[in-house]
């Protein structure tokens, strides 16, 4: 069902709220609880490289669920697959606010994070429905100043959560959020896919779906560009508790604050994006952005390299990066989901999962190498960024752009 032209400016501004918080429930559930880590690993007699483990579990299950969500949404529509989602979420976060051992943390945190990812799925979706091709790049960056809004907010408030509740309230809040997401979108989102019985939920077919979308080069040559360079975001978040709150020994509101303040580079990035966008194309903006985040990455890694980086000038560049990053991913996400209409929730499942995937094993690096000092972090974030920008320019020779 295409309803592009049923959308008023009033619907228009809710669409994108509703969206956006869906969007966001994920990185919501990965930032406010980071600055309890210390707290976590005390009352669960673990080590705060561990309790990273639990980033690592998540990110791992909203890969996996993304591959999970992307048929369903195809098959029987949004909203359903949705609001099954948001339930397990939901019951999952309650199971975190009374978790006794880490391992049954790391666990928790797998399915809460299934749940969750019902919501990124869908909302890419929906996105693709509502819009025409040529206005996603746009879209896209209006969802991310929503999403980019969260890391400012996540942090900050569960840095105050933790130090006056302890931080199994953190997963409390987490659950009203998931309840309140839930309402929104049943009462304030139309049904914008017919359920198609022609999908199959066979295994078979299935993966056949998916590697239809895969071999499109357009697909895989912007989902893997985009992937790779946002890992270094992954890098940044799993390594910044670290970072910041060992390595620089400020104290869990403090690095609230710190991390709110990195958010403004993803939120500058996409706004600035979508100005841009008026006189240069996605393929442009992609292009200009990884070549100035490579710039930058190779400059932070041989300043830290040397130890030329006190909090603020870390801070710094970390801003830059991320500035980088708010400008191409809207741009490679546009670009590998507009040749899809019939499948779209394939293909954004598909390109959720190579994200989160990519993510994971970057969380998992950041796990085992980053223990007292940044340049591990910084060395895995510029060698992202330069496999990005290599893969782009091998990937484009074979793709003719469609809009």
């Amino acid at each position: 069902m295409n309803t592009n032209t049923e959308i008023t400016k009033l619907n228009y501004f809710k669409l994108i709220l509703i969206l956006g918080s869906l969007t966001a429930l994920g990185p919501f559930s990965i930032d406010m609880y980071l600055p309890g880590f210390s707290g976590i690993a005390e009352d669960l007699n673990t080590t705060v490289a561990k309790v990273a483990m639990t980033l690592s579990s998540y990110f791992i299950g909203i890969s996996a669920g993304q591959l999970l969500y992307g048929p369903l949404l195809d098959r029987f529509g949004r909203k359903k697959p949705l609001f099954i989602g948001l339930l397990v979420y939901i019951l999952a976060s309650l199971g975190c606010v009374f978790v006794k051992d880490i391992d049954t943390f790391i666990g928790l945190r797998f399915i809460q994070a299934v749940g969750s990812c019902a919501a990124t799925v869908a909302s890419i979706s929906m996105v693709r429905d509502l819009f025409p091709v040529k206005d996603i790049p746009k879209i896209m960056s209006y969802l991310m100043l929503v999403v980019g809004l969260s890391p400012m907010l996540a942090p900050t408030v569960g840095g105050y959560v933790t130090d006056a509740f302890g931080w199994h309230i953190v997963f409390l809040i987490l659950m009203c959020i998931g309840i309140l997401i839930l309402l929104a979108a049943h009462f304030g989102l139309p049904h914008t896919h017919n359920p198609d019985t022609s999908i199959s939920l066979k295994p078979k077919p299935i993966i056949l779906n998916f590697w239809s979308v895969l071999k499109e080069p357009q697909f895989y040559t912007y989902a893997f560009t985009g992937a790779i360079a946002f890992s270094g975001l992954f890098t940044y978040v799993a390594a910044s508790p670290i970072l910041f709150m060992h390595v620089f020994e400020v104290d869990a509101k403090t690095y609230g604050w710190i991390f709110a303040f990195m958010s403004l580079g993803l939120i500058c990035g996409s706004q600035v994006n979508s100005l841009l966008l008026r006189k240069f194309n996605s393929e442009q903006m992609i292009f200009g952005a990884l070549v100035s985040q490579s710039i930058i990455a190779i400059i932070f890694l041989i300043c830290a390299s040397n130890n030329l980086l006190g909090l603020y000038q870390t801070i710094g560049m970390l801003f830059l990066f991320l500035f980088c990053l708010g400008v191409s991913n809207p741009n490679t996400a546009a670009l590998t989901l507009a040749p899809f209409a019939r499948n779209a929730g394939s293909a954004s499942a598909l390109m959720g999962a190579i994200q989160l995937g990519l993510g994971a094993l970057a969380s998992f690096a950041v796990g085992v190498f980053v223990k007292d000092s940044m340049v591990p972090m910084v060395f895995i974030m510029t060698v992202s960024t330069i496999l990005a920008f290599i893969v782009l320019n091998i990937g484009k020779r074979n793709i003719k752009i469609k809009h």
